[in-house]
């Protein structure tokens, strides 16, 4: 045989693999609307920059009828390729090759490249897409599920990952995008621990999988996923998106944008944030007017969505942003909220992220449910993940900020950077109203007008504590701010922080509420 034949039967082969289950399997999957596991990684990355490993893997099961069956690729498609020209690598499971299941070498493959992103410091991203584990290989496809799991434990906080749910995500499957850093859901894929069917045979239940594992029920109830995509093609550019604002690893910077030199007062700020503490407003409209050129990329929107967290830029820097929100709740804080805020605070601080926090918080929410439910230990958990952050924390105390909760939202003693107010910020143990009414009980019961006298001790009580000049006056608060000049402060202290460093007590890990 001559060279020329050699590589014929090499392109051949090649070309084989890459066909996946074959072409009718093909049409099948494009006829849910959904791409196949190498149109999504033509998707995803930059032209031509794609090097794949394991091509030729094969399965070594010859147990209940796999024996000399070809799984092309052994399912899933893995290799290393540039996003905006940043390395990252990547597994993107292919439905036409058995379901997507998961065997032996399917999981090695997958670990390979996991650990392939440990040593670069490269992001991963997982494309998931597959009927769960192959149940053919038993014990060996646990294995690999394991190993997967555990090398999610390994890239945390050391390299972003990112999981996409395109297809089919059950059983043990489910739990390696949870361990991942964002969870991106196409509208047509599924993902739950156990099927309807399984629940109406054990608890009767009946449930479409739809209303269990679809985008909507995992966003808004269970908080486990954080972006939904209408379809394949949106889930790859949220990928895109999403990681223009972080860093490749943990050692490095999120990439710095081009901006504006000069940064002019915003006198819209002025008048966004009603004077009436009970009016509500909507804090993305503050957020937009902070940030370049109006961006924001919001996590977990319908998610506790009585607090806003996301990404955004000033002046080209990458910050994260945590706001209570007026318009859900008046902006209270409860258990969800509080799980939210703090797991996107400790992302921001393993990544280098700066933390730009808004405070308009009346307090955390009261309730039998919620105490049953562990609100103490929840809310705890906001207030470990702020103290535990060593990047720069910026705060806004826009209008209220009451007892426990002004402290949850990052004050100076739990070691912010900077504090500022607004003239219209309120900051107390509580708000005066509710102060009055303790404190001045008897006074006002004895009064010959008890209305009129409640409201003089409502104005006092307001003028002497809830006032920022008084924060201000014990540095609680390092400046009070005019609402227009807000983004130009944010930038220069972002400048001046942008080099600080922060040591702690030497310790293995802190141990957060759970």
């Amino acid at each position: 045989m001559d060279i020329e034949t050699i590589v014929a039967e090499l392109n051949q082969r090649k070309d084989e693999q890459q066909m996946g289950g074959g072409q009718v399997r093909i049409d099948r999957q494009h006829e849910t609307g959904c791409l196949t596991a190498r149109e999504r990684v033509t998707a995803l990355l930059d032209q031509d920059s794609f090097q794949e490993s394991g091509l030729f893997a094969k399965h070594r099961c010859t147990q209940f009828g796999l024996s000399g069956k070809e799984m092309p690729a052994d399912g899933v498609v893995t290799g290393a390729g540039c996003i905006e020209g940043r390395l990252v690598h990547l597994a993107s499971q292919d439905f036409t090759v058995g379901g997507g299941a998961a065997g032996e070498m399917h999981c090695r493959k997958i670990v390979e490249m996991m650990q392939a992103s440990l040593k670069t410091g490269s992001p991963f991203i997982f494309v998931n897409d597959s009927g769960g584990a192959r149940i053919q290989e038993g014990i060996d496809s646990l294995s690999g599920y394991g190993k997967i799991f555990y090398n999610n434990v390994m890239l945390s906080g050391v390299v972003p990952q990112i999981s996409l749910i395109c297809g089919p995500c059950a059983g043990g499957a489910a739990y390696s995008p949870a361990l991942t850093d964002f969870i991106i859901q196409t509208r047509s894929a599924r993902m739950f621990i156990t099927g309807p069917s399984v629940i109406k045979t054990v608890t009767g239940e009946d449930v479409t999988a739809e209303d269990l594992g679809g985008p909507v029920a995992q966003m808004n109830y269970s908080g486990v996923v954080h972006f939904i995509a209408d379809d394949d093609i949106d889930a790859m550019n949220i990928c895109k998106r999403l990681l223009s604002f972080l860093p490749s690893n943990n050692l490095e910077d999120p990439p710095r944008f081009e901006s504006e030199e000069v940064i002019l007062p915003d006198k819209a700020l002025n008048s966004i944030v009603p004077l009436d503490s009970k009016q509500s407003y909507d804090v993305r409209e503050v957020i937009r007017h902070l940030m370049d050129h109006g961006d924001f990329m919001e996590v977990q929107e319908s998610f506790a969505p009585n607090i806003v967290i996301g990404f955004a830029r000033i002046q080209g820097r990458s910050v994260g942003i945590i706001a209570n929100q007026p318009c859900v709740m008046a902006g209270v804080l409860d258990i969800d909220a509080s799980d939210k805020a703090a797991r996107f605070i400790r992302f921001c601080n393993a990544f280098n992220i700066p933390i730009v926090s808004l405070v308009d918080v009346p307090g955390f929410l009261p309730g039998v449910q919620q105490e049953y439910g562990g609100i103490i230990r929840h809310g705890a958990k906001m207030l470990f993940a702020y103290s535990a952050a060593t990047v720069p924390k910026i705060t806004v105390i826009l209008r209220k900020a009451y007892g426990g909760a002004y402290l949850a939202m990052c004050s100076k003693d739990l070691d912010a950077d900077r504090v500022i107010c607004w003239p219209t910020a309120e900051i107390a143990v509580m708000g005066a109203e509710g102060a009055v009414d303790i404190i001045f009980r008897d006074e006002i019961r004895k009064a010959e007008d008890p209305t009129a006298k409640r409201k003089e001790l409502i104005e006092e009580y307001r003028n002497t504590f809830s006032t920022p000049y008084a924060a201000a006056s014990r540095l609680q608060v390092d400046d009070i701010v005019e609402p227009a000049e807000t983004r130009r402060y944010l930038a220069m202290a972002l400048d001046v922080l942008h080099s600080k460093r922060e040591f702690r007590p030497q310790k293995k890990h802190g141990l957060i509420p759970l």
